[in-house]
């Protein structure tokens, strides 16, 4: 509804969806959680308080800022995969398969950077200017051919630690693998699960370290009863429905209806 699924796609395609981290997350949960601290901000002002209304859909076209005053300046087309930044179009900007069948990034977007594109990949004598289009379709091609002559290794080898702004594709697993990620302590194990360690940083305040995920169960009891709810709140909650459970299975306890929820946590 915001134009943002519209616009992320291959322009002789359907438009592909881009997880749900546009709405739930990037929309919706991250603009809430920016939205409570701000009014706890003007709190300590005024010393009032107010309704935060954080709709997915106004937080999905606020994410769509960029692309909407970049349409209204003639900077941006309304058709799919005609930009630089939707990586169909700019040779500059992309993936790009490797030798190996997987994926390598670039977002050479700077002049610097894309001469340095040029220089690793040993085109500087024969590639158009940057901001030729009409080179594009053919300077992309050559890329395509000359990224599918070394695999994913190599490329990190001879691209990584320079100013091309490039990046493997990497899978959820070897993304916890990665020596940057390592090293940073981008991702945690906590009790045996890998996920993401808790973001942004402090240099003061350290954040708590998340709960490992919990298995999906039908019996919402004992996580209520970790929360502090009471027996006959909880058993209250099961007989009007309140438990979500995944399709396909009975709503435990009101056999009522089935909603398409991880868990009622």
């Amino acid at each position: 509804m915001t134009g943002a699924l519209h616009s992320i796609g291959r322009p002789d395609g359907r438009p592909s969806a881009p997880l749900n981290l546009v709405g739930d997350f990037g929309g919706g949960g991250m603009y809430l959680a920016f939205g409570i601290v701000c009014a706890l901000l003007e709190a300590r002002a005024s010393g009032r308080g107010q309704v935060v209304d954080a709709a997915m859909v106004d937080g999905a076209a606020s994410l769509m800022t960029y692309m909407f005053a970049s349409l209204a300046s003639g900077g941006w087309s309304d058709k799919r995969g005609e930009n630089v930044l939707d990586g169909e179009t700019a040779p500059w900007y992309g993936v790009y398969e490797t030798s190996d069948g997987l994926y390598v990034s670039i977002a050479s977007a700077e002049p610097e950077f894309y001469a340095e594109l040029l220089r690793r990949t040993g085109l500087a004598e024969e590639a158009p200017s940057q901001t030729d289009r009409r080179g594009w379709p053919a300077l992309r091609s050559r890329l395509a051919e000359i990224f599918r002559g070394k695999t994913r290794a190599e490329w990190c080898a001879v691209m990584e630690g320079s100013d091309v702004c490039f990046a493997p594709v990497l899978t959820l697993a070897e993304a916890a693998a990665h020596p940057h990620n390592r090293a940073r302590g981008v991702f945690i194990e906590v009790a045996g699960a890998m996920q993401p360690a808790p973001a942004p940083r402090f240099s003061r305040t350290k954040p708590e370290i998340p709960r490992p995920p919990e298995p999906v169960v039908e019996d919402n009891t004992e996580i209520l009863e970790s929360w502090g709810f009471a027996s006959a709140d909880i058993a209250a909650l099961g007989a009007a429905g309140a438990f979500g459970v995944h399709p396909g299975r009975g709503a435990p306890g009101s056999g009522s209806r089935a909603e398409s929820l991880p868990s009622s946590r």
